[in-house]
């Protein structure tokens, strides 16, 4: 690799107690973009997604929280925690609107892309699709995951659920009308990392040290790139698609060519184990798993 190769300078956004753990950007929106940030410290926190300036923290969780996610208009933020619950947040306010009780530590919630669904999963094995128009109805609960949930996602207009597990390999695809699970991808290590791209075209996926894209419409194989140590988590840019990201135990955070899985950059100002969790509009946002930081940096000037 050049060693020439220009590396942008990172924002640093402080204010997290302990380390920080998932981060999820909104879509555009009329007022911008924003983005949020899950924390051992109990306190997800609402940014800027562009300037990383900080908004307001979401204050109710008793314990750590693994997931958070916002809905389209980011109006309504989501939590998942280790405190046995789910909440849904006003995102303007930062007043509770919803909270759901689980029955052990809740690792993953996404809001349906009409926002009317919330979806949680967890260390339970159970996958559960909550009606915010009807917040006291019980859930709906498809079939018992095979393990723990680690991730979870909405695809197809929300008519399919893709998830991972902690303790093994693999990202399930779930009917949501029969609630069965109709597709695997497998590999050969648990997935630490799966995101569907905005445009509807691709899974992204993380395990071992192997990042694959799937065509998320027929679910095969598209690429599959060697990282060079083990990965942790990757994304792929949205605004072209020509570029992914991809960080683990190397303390590198690393941008590669989508087509040909070349590296074009890497950036290092970390001194444990890369989480790169999510990228819009040219903006990845990544963290690590022992600091109190979270890093804003403008992929799309490293060409």
């Amino acid at each position: 690799m050049d060693n020439k190769k220009k590396v942008a300078v990172p924002l640093v956004c402080h204010g997290h107690s302990r380390p920080v753990v998932d981060l999820f950007y909104s879509p555009v929106t009329p007022d911008g973009f924003f983005l949020i940030s899950a924390s051992k410290d109990s306190s997800p926190m609402l940014r800027n997604g562009e300037t990383g300036d900080w908004i307001g923290t979401f204050e109710g969780h008793k314990g750590a929280v693994w997931s958070c996610c916002l809905d389209t208009n980011a109006l309504r933020a989501a939590t998942a925690s280790a405190d046995f619950s789910a909440k849904v947040w006003d995102a303007l306010s930062g007043d509770v609107l919803h909270a759901f009780e689980h029955k052990h530590i809740v690792r993953a919630c996404a809001f349906s892309e009409d926002t009317h669904l919330l979806l949680t999963g967890g260390v339970e094995k159970v996958i559960r699709i909550y009606d915010l128009n009807r917040p006291d109805a019980p859930p709906r609960e498809v079939d018992k995951s095979p393990g723990s949930v680690r991730t979870a996602a909405w695809l197809h207009s929300d008519q399919t659920i893709l998830s991972s597990c902690t303790d093994m390999g693999g990202v399930r695809l779930w009917d949501v009308r029969t609630g069965k699970i109709v597709q695997t991808l497998e590999t050969k290590s648990s997935v630490t990392s799966s995101e569907v791209s905005q445009d509807g075209r691709y899974i992204t996926t993380a395990d071992g040290s192997t990042v694959k894209f799937w065509d998320a419409n027929y679910f095969g194989l598209v690429k599959s790139y060697n990282m060079p140590c083990t990965v942790e988590s990757a994304s792929l840019e949205p605004k072209f698609g020509n570029k992914f990201i991809a960080g683990g135990e190397d303390m590198w955070v690393h941008v590669f060519d989508f087509h040909t899985g070349e590296e074009i950059v890497r950036i290092q100002f970390h001194t444990f184990n890369i989480i790169p969790i999510d990228c819009l509009l040219g903006y990845l946002a990544l963290l690590s798993h022992c600091r109190l930081s979270l890093y804003l940096c403008p992929v799309l000037l490293l060409v």
